[in-house]
């Protein structure tokens, strides 16, 4: 008698290095600097909105392509922040998290044998979306230690067979932002081609040191080809309500809710209904970068006790680490011991490569409470005495 087998679909794929590290955290009682996800309060008022929300019956299905009343506020948004004229009827999709996005976004693109550029170090998510679509992945190198893309390297990977290209600013895991003349280089790249881009801006608003972000929004030109992707959860410090929303040109758009609907359909009605009124008040998200960015300055400040040397940071909830001075352990095998025997747990950047990487550096994340910080530094200065 046969047994169904699974032939699986990425068959390189084990548990992700957030997972593994969060749950050798909790195992040795570390302090766990290595997931993005704040440990201090959300707004109480966001709170109150979604728990009345839920009192006042906003407890079914909404449209599928996400709350009418949020969409418009999104468009406004778009419109006050970069100056893009977005339809909320046929441009906009609310979706469970900026990850989903992405995954929609090449599931509407991909087929076998498609090919898509992305940069290395890269979030974690995006060889594996690209694989289980058919897509062969091309990494391109950040070059290290200030993660500049280089634009001729990208264009030597242009092939008959490149469909898109994925941009991730601020950038996870290394917090760089990308400047006007990586613009400009994008558009010499894809114009007159059938390149799509999918642009990964669910750190918009976690910028710092008054540097712009250059969201594909303000470039009509790129944004005809472009899926833009954005993350609630990273905005309002509720990383676990999972729900974003992709904005792309309406021809686009068609096609991505072609495989939205049959996915997810739709997304939790209370809380789009509280954040529909919430993004009224502009202020919350506008002060973030500057929030964000003092917890970054106070981390930078307590690492100096330590031989760790900081990486530039101007985005997102990261910051890279060197130890070359501390240690010649692979990043694997030191962000491990920190782990067991520091009771400190950071991410290897290696985790973030295909292509065999270890420049002996660590992620750290400093979106935490000052007391946190304190004391992982304070664990850190002692176990190296």
């Amino acid at each position: 008698m046969l047994n169904p087998i699974i032939h699986s679909k990425l068959p390189s794929v084990g548990t992700t290095i957030f997972t593994t590290m969060s749950a050798l955290a909790v195992k040795h009682n570390a302090i766990n600097l290595g997931q993005g996800f704040p440990d201090f309060p959300m707004n109480s008022e966001l709170q109150e909105l979604v728990d009345q929300a839920m009192k006042d019956g906003y407890n079914q299905y909404v449209h599928m392509c996400g709350l009418p009343a949020l969409r418009e506020q999104l468009s406004q948004k778009v419109n006050e922040d970069y100056n893009a004229n977005i339809n909320p009827e046929t441009q906009i999709t609310i979706t469970p998290g900026g990850t989903y996005a992405i995954y929609t976004a090449f599931t509407t693109i991909l087929r076998p044998g498609d090919e898509v550029i992305l940069f290395e170090p890269a979030y974690d998510s995006y060889i594996p979306n690209i694989e289980i679509n058919g897509g062969v992945a091309v990494p391109v190198a950040l070059e290290f230690p200030d993660y500049r893309i280089n634009w001729q390297l990208v264009q030597e990977k242009i092939t008959s067979k490149t469909k898109a290209i994925i941009i991730n600013t601020p950038h996870n895991p290394t917090g760089k932002v990308l400047e006007e003349s990586d613009i400009d280089a994008l558009r010499a790249l894809v114009k007159d081609t059938g390149i799509f881009i999918i642009s990964d801006e669910v750190y918009e608003h976690l910028i710092f040191d008054n540097k712009p972000h250059l969201s594909l929004l303000r470039y009509p030109d790129l944004l005809e080809r472009t899926f833009v992707c954005f993350s609630f959860g990273k905005v309002y410090h509720c990383t676990g309500w999972k729900l974003g929303y992709c904005i792309a040109p309406e021809p686009l758009m068609k096609e991505f809710r072609k495989v939205h609907q049959f996915n997810c359909f739709t997304c939790n009605s209370p809380v789009q209904v509280a954040l529909s009124k919430f993004l009224q008040q502009k202020k919350e998200y506008k002060q973030l970068g500057f929030f964000l960015q003092q917890k970054r300055d106070y981390f930078q400040q307590l690492m100096q006790q330590t031989s760790f040397k900081a990486l530039p940071s101007h985005g997102s909830y990261f910051q890279m680490y060197e130890y070359g001075d501390i240690s010649t352990q692979t990043e694997n095998e030191f962000a491990i011991r920190l782990t067991e025997e520091a009771g400190v747990t950071t991410i290897p950047v290696s985790a973030f490569y295909k292509t065999p990487t270890d420049n002996r550096v660590l992620r750290f994340c400093f979106a935490k409470k000052e007391s946190t910080l304190e004391e992982a530094v304070e664990r850190l200065v002692n176990y190296f005495g």
